[in-house]
């Protein structure tokens, strides 16, 4: 039984065949996929999958807070599985990849700055957007 799966059953979810294919790839994903992506992925080990299922699988997954979505400025929600740890996103405008990070000065610089205006910080979410930096001129 793969995290998301046992997860998703802890949270009292009724795990369908669908859904627990679904959340297997979402599982064993190495990257931030977008609805079509992981239909694509899940038709590979079910055809039967309709992307109407997917869509109403990630919304559910998403309200039982056991897969987090992002807009990375793409036009399209991508997906992660959520985790106990924090981390960061850069995501490269011309690749479309995103890179996951965790910085502790950013972390405490955030923390003080909430401080500063009163409040202490219980959660944030920090998306960097950048192209890669080459020697020679585009």
């Amino acid at each position: 039984m793969d995290r998301l799966e046992k997860l998703c059953i802890d949270k009292g979810m009724r795990m369908t065949e669908q859904r627990r294919v679904i959340a297997r790839v979402l599982s064993v994903a190495e990257d931030h996929p977008d609805v079509e992506e992981i239909h694509r992925r899940a038709s590979e080990i079910d055809d039967k999958i309709s992307i109407a299922t997917v869509y109403r699988t990630m919304r559910l997954f998403e309200e039982a807070g056991v897969v987090e979505r992002h807009d990375f400025q793409d036009g399209r929600a991508r997906y992660e599985e959520a985790t106990e740890s924090h981390h960061d996103h850069l995501i490269d405008l011309k690749s479309g990849e995103v890179i996951e990070f965790v910085n502790e000065e950013i972390e405490a610089l955030q923390k003080k700055i909430a401080e500063e205006h009163g409040y202490k910080l219980v959660d944030h979410r920090l998306e960097l957007y950048g192209v890669p930096m080459n020697k020679a001129k585009d």
